[in-house]
């Protein structure tokens, strides 16, 4: 997939890229595998601001997207869509029952090829399958933490993992991050790599895209005042304040722990933090 370029008619253009959607078969999505999506502007039921920085953007609608397969099906690919809610493409499939389904596409999906689902299935792209039954060394996306609750890991575009070992009823799996997981066997994952891998080098280029897009402008900690923020006041030169760098309200940001479950560490081989620390 390649990256579309402006001719540089104002300063925004000239560095303004945009994804390429020739690989898009439809722009009409299901109408029974959409729902209404609310902006509520990063607020809370309450009407406080949760999450900041958000606000506005054009209007869209959520798509259904199948993340926990049962076993045993057979899926024929009918469209490739443009999917406003996520980075990677996904794919309205139509099982053996007549039932329709959005998942996830990766590189090699196209129209009219078939995906199978179960221990059964061959070992082939886009083909999902227990890890039990990968073989090591696959490259592999939508991986299940917990069996049987669908996929939660590696479902960006052009992400992918790798298989590098099985060993006491666990696969020991390589995450893009660069960290190395202990995941259970009976845990499903699908063979190949997320679509739309050239999402990475997309270039905004100006800010009213960004506001379309329901971001709105964050203003710097340095330049605020010192009852405002903890990087703030001074006397206006550019010297750090001299404190690690943190939240609004005080939270450490560079090399803090912000994992909550402990017991994660158990099923962590290789830390990710891990290559940085050699140096």
């Amino acid at each position: 997939m390649s990256i579309i370029q402006y001719n540089p008619t104002t300063p925004a253009r000239r560095g303004m890229t945009s994804q390429d959607l020739s690989e898009i078969t439809t722009k009409k999505p299901l109408k029974s595998l959409i729902k209404s999506r609310k902006q509520r502007a990063g607020r809370n039921n309450t009407g406080r601001v949760t999450v900041r920085h958000r606000g506005g953007g054009v209007k869209r609608h959520y798509r259904l997207v199948n993340h926990k397969l049962s076993p045993n099906m057979t899926l024929v690919i009918e469209e490739i869509e443009y999917d406003p809610n996520r980075s990677a493409r996904i794919a309205r499939v139509k099982d053996q029952f007549g039932l329709y389904h959005y998942i996830l596409a990766d590189t090699s999906m196209r129209k009219g090829k078939t995906v199978t689902t179960g221990s059964e299935a061959p070992v082939e792209s886009s083909n999902r399958l227990p890890l039990a039954n990968i073989p090591i060394g696959s490259q592999i996306y939508a991986i299940e933490i917990n069996p049987g609750r669908g996929a939660q890991m590696v479902r960006s575009a052009g992400a992918t993992a790798q298989l590098m070992a099985k060993e006491g009823g666990y696969a020991q799996i390589k995450l893009p991050s660069g960290e190395v997981r202990r995941f259970r066997l009976e845990s499903t994952a699908s063979i190949g790599m997320v679509g739309n891998i050239a999402h990475q080098n997309v270039k905004i280029g100006s800010a009213g895209r960004k506001r379309r897009m329901g971001i709105r402008p964050s203003v710097r900690g340095v330049v605020m005042n010192a009852t405002d923020h903890p990087h703030g006041g001074g006397d206006g030169g550019r010297h750090g304040t001299g404190k690690a760098p943190r939240t609004p309200w005080g939270q450490l940001t560079l090399g803090y722990r912000t994992r909550r479950r402990k017991d994660v560490a158990k099923v962590i081989v290789k830390s990710r933090h891990d290559a940085k620390r050699k140096r």
